[in-house]
């Protein structure tokens, strides 16, 4: 059986040119080596696997052969490489000292190549400070390290660094397709690429995965078997997903999600590839973006087809829930549940259900009959229907003709035809709940809000004009009312600012969120007060929250204080008699 060697080992670049990714670092090391101009300590510094101890061999061996490297020549014996890791004592470097006063044999220089240096020692360090600094004419150090912060100043400031950088998705993908055609193997585009992000910047990670996925496959390399042996997200779980909460089919969602989990894969990790598709969606949208996106060309097609059912609106409040998710996934107590959470929140994003009127309306009887409709029947829930009814009867249609000021005779005409007040269908079988129920009390309200929720045509309104100071008056006239009936809260809450008119819109400014959240929840009765009594159904609220204004009700306990002692002049004798504190 003849020995196999793996092909990061196999396809070691001999030369610069072969060496991927690296272009300005070999360029400027060519030069050096042609000009004359090379330092005689070096520190090659980046992540594993993108050539750092390849470099420094081609560099060694280029040193002696006066920029050229020929077969026949061999300067090994004018080598040295040094494995800092397992070499990293003080006697360690005592020895290489002592090894570097001795000039070489044959050639000019002797080259010492450290690996792995910031493993050596602080008293290692300290030894080699004075030899790095001041080395032999004849000698060069070229040190290599993936930790440069690990290195102390004193010896960077010695050499002459080179940052290798991560090799990119595109260069690895070329460099994998040159050894597949070498070997005879078949390679999908898609599955290359998938193997060059898999080996995130590293080439001889890349060469490794490659080397597995072809044991597993054979001399066809296909995106599905990469996939299956890498044990990797496929972009196609991914598109299925989207294309899931684009249609709003959470249970579909979460099935799909359970299959993921079941496969083996980490939901954190499901979620983090979620957020990086809609990014990719999103980039693919602009074609002056287009190159972000690193995919074959196969599953760019894809992504541009589907990037064009999804909104950029959607997108961005997509990468947004899933980078939420993301931040709160490692502190969540049941993640599962999170990620859920977060998916049926990501399809409800396109869901369009019912949407609310935000203009509420009381239309009196009246205008029904000027326009010849008849009312339809309501059929009300069978809970707290005695107290509904009491609510529609036919004295309250005739209250709310009074109040629109509309005469007798705009309720009869030719062509009209008049109706009756609305009936309610009640069911045999009524189902009785306390008056204080929550099912109740919530039925009450929507009945109520049913009523106020009758859309037409906003021109057919009365819409006559008003001034601040009436408006003013009707503010002030229902907060009374407020008051007469108890609701403290409210006409409180409502005495706060004193509302200003812009067209047919009320601006309030309340200190807090809480002032606006509660006239929010309270407004319909308002509003209809105020629209019935201006006779003007166009007018709308506007609230919004001054946060200098709450740091104004924002009292110290000084201020509270004198507050208590301008009410009662009493509190001070209190408070002198007991020896008490502010």
């Amino acid at each position: 059986m003849e020995h196999f060697v793996v092909s990061a080992r196999k396809y070691r670049p001999q030369t610069f040119k072969d060496v991927v990714g690296q272009q300005a670092i070999t360029n400027t090391l060519l030069n050096a080596i042609e000009h004359n101009h090379l330092a005689q300590a070096l520190l090659f510094t980046g992540p594993r696997g993108v050539g750092k101890t390849t470099c420094a061999r081609i560099l060694a061996k280029m040193i002696n052969s006066e920029g050229s490297v020929s077969d026949d020549e061999d300067f090994a014996f004018n080598i040295f490489e040094l494995d800092a890791a397992s070499n990293n004592s003080v006697d360690d470097i005592r020895s290489l000292t002592d090894q570097v006063r001795i000039p070489p044999q044959v050639g000019k220089y002797k080259v010492y190549i450290i690996d792995e240096v910031h493993m050596l020692s602080q008293s290692a360090f300290n030894a080699f400070l004075k030899t790095l600094e001041e080395p032999p004419k004849h000698c060069i150090f070229i040190l290599a390290t993936t930790e440069k912060h690990k290195i102390i100043p004193t010896i960077l400031s010695r050499c002459q660094i080179f940052d290798f950088k991560r090799i990119t998705v595109k260069d690895a993908k070329e460099y994998l397709k040159y050894i597949a055609k070498e070997q005879g193997v078949t390679a999908d585009d898609d599955a290359l690429h998938i193997i060059a992000q898999k080996a995130d910047g590293a080439m001889r990670d890349a060469l490794s995965i490659f080397d597995r996925v072809v044991s597993f496959s054979g001399k066809n390399l296909t995106r599905q078997a990469v996939t299956e042996n890498l044990n990797v997200l496929d972009y196609e779980t991914y598109f299925t997903s989207t294309d899931l909460i684009l249609n709003n089919k959470i249970p579909e969602l979460l099935i799909q999600f359970n299959e993921t989990l079941s496969k083996g894969f980490d939901g954190h990790h499901y979620m983090a590839g979620l957020a990086s598709h809609f990014r990719d969606l999103l980039v693919s949208k602009t074609p002056q973006t287009l190159d972000l996106l690193e995919v074959g060309e196969q599953t760019k097609l894809k992504y541009l087809e589907q990037a064009k059912s999804a909104s950029q609106e959607f997108l961005l409040e997509g990468i947004r829930l899933a980078n939420d998710c993301d931040l709160k996934y490692k502190s969540s107590k049941n993640q599962r549940l999170l990620i859920e959470l977060c998916l049926m929140q990501l399809a409800s994003i396109t869901f369009d259900g019912e949407k609310k009127n935000t203009k509420h309306y009381i239309i009196p009887p009246s205008y029904f009959k000027n326009k010849g409709i008849t009312p339809i029947p309501v059929t009300l829930p069978q809970t707290n229907q005695d107290q509904v009814s009491e609510s529609v009867s036919p004295p309250t249609a005739e209250k709310n003709i009074q109040n629109h000021g509309l005469k007798e005779s705009e309720l009869s005409s030719e062509n009209s035809i008049v109706s009756e007040p609305p009936k309610i269908i009640l069911n045999k079988e009524v189902k009785r709940s306390s008056g204080l129920s929550l099912s109740s009390i919530r039925a009450k309200k929507e009945f109520q809000i049913k009523q106020m929720d009758v859309v037409i045509n906003e021109e057919d309104l009365p819409k006559e004009d008003f001034t601040e100071k009436q408006l003013i008056d009707c503010w002030k006239a229902f907060i009374k009312i407020l008051q007469d009936e108890g609701k403290h809260n409210l006409a409180s809450i409502l005495s706060i600012d004193i509302p200003k008119v812009n067209g047919t819109t009320i601006h309030l400014e309340f200190p807090n969120f809480t002032n606006k959240v509660e006239l929010e929840r309270q407004q319909y009765d308002l509003l209809s007060f105020i629209r019935k009594s201006l006779n003007n159904f166009d007018i709308n609220l506007s609230i919004t929250v001054n946060e200098e204004k709450e740091k104004q009700y924002a009292y110290t306990a000084k201020e509270k204080y004198n507050k208590l002692k301008e009410k009662n002049p009493h509190i001070e004798s209190l408070r002198k008699t007991f020896d008490l504190d502010i």
